[in-house]
């Protein structure tokens, strides 16, 4: 059954008479008439009664308006719906990334976003790169920020879109004999107490491939998520730590490696067999564009 002949069938009952609801619809008296005739036989009853003054309805009349003007009511919500998503007045994103993401990169930009369109939703996962690809991949999440490269696995099912270069650098407690310096080597690190990230992370893959490279040994204290805690931890003085540029300012800057910079290629991943939603394709340009005027 067609929404129209319900639209039809609501405009003839408003009206109490066909005529005038033909010309409120713009059809043609007998194609109206049409229309009525051919739903009671759709129904298998009367809907109408005709009199001389116009038409009342029947009792199946007003128990098949009442459940028109509910399919009509759940058409048009539907399609209000449908035209505030695509005109991003409403909907939801699901993004996630590591705790660099969701702490430095995600924020400036979801805010530039729910300003723009306040009305979108967001759910945000904080995990590793390998669970944030996997998420994209089955669907769970839109969008991810993960470290390059993927895995073999991982490539084959996601398209990435460059985001940002990020360098880890070594902080350290107050008064250590390296607080001042710009730069460090691994060499200078031995013996050290390290608060580092869990074993497994992009990031700490990379410090201890450095380290191994240097021909370093490294001992770890204590392992952590959160960028904030590893800050905090090596502000006690439990150990030096290493966190992301983005995570320091001009009062604490950190010291960059001397044995080769410990750089990681961060990017957006996206699914390569589906397309996404018009509020998650706005969003992805968005991360891109604050990107960019973050480099700048």
């Amino acid at each position: 059954m067609e929404l129209t002949t319900l639209r039809y069938f609501r405009a003839i009952a408003k009206a109490g008479h066909m005529t005038r609801a033909a010309a409120s619809l713009g059809v043609t008296q007998p194609a109206l008439s049409a229309v009525v005739k051919k739903l009671e036989a759709e129904v298998g009853a009367s809907l109408l009664h005709r009199t001389g003054k116009g038409v009342l309805l029947t009792e199946a009349g007003r128990v098949f308006l009442a459940h028109a003007e509910e399919s009509i009511r759940r058409a048009e919500a539907a399609v209000t719906s449908v035209r505030e998503l695509v005109g991003l007045q409403a909907g939801s994103i699901r993004v996630g990334g590591g705790a660099t993401a969701t702490t430095y990169l995600l924020p400036p930009a979801i805010g530039v976003f729910r300003r723009q369109h306040p009305g979108v939703r967001f759910y945000v996962r904080e995990h590793g790169s390998s669970s944030i690809a996997a998420a994209v991949i089955s669907g769970e999440l839109d969008l991810g920020i993960v470290t390059l490269p993927l895995k073999k696995a991982e490539s084959g099912s996601l398209l990435t879109a460059a985001l940002a270069d990020d360098e880890l650098r070594l902080i350290t407690p107050p008064g250590h004999k390296l607080a001042e310096k710009k730069s460090f080597a691994w060499k200078e690190l031995e013996g050290e107490r390290l608060v580092a990230f869990e074993a497994g992370s992009a990031v700490r893959d990379l410090i201890d491939r450095s380290a191994a490279a240097a021909e370093a040994t490294i001992n770890v204290v204590m392992e952590l998520r959160s960028i904030e805690s590893i800050k905090r931890s090596v502000a006690a003085g439990i150990g030096v730590g290493f966190v992301s540029r983005f995570a320091l300012d001009a009062n604490q800057p950190g010291a960059s490696c001397r044995d080769g910079k410990l750089v990681r290629s961060l990017a957006i991943a996206k699914p390569n067999d589906r397309a996404l939603s018009p509020a998650a394709r706005a969003f992805e340009a968005t991360l891109l564009q604050t990107s960019r005027e973050r480099k700048a």
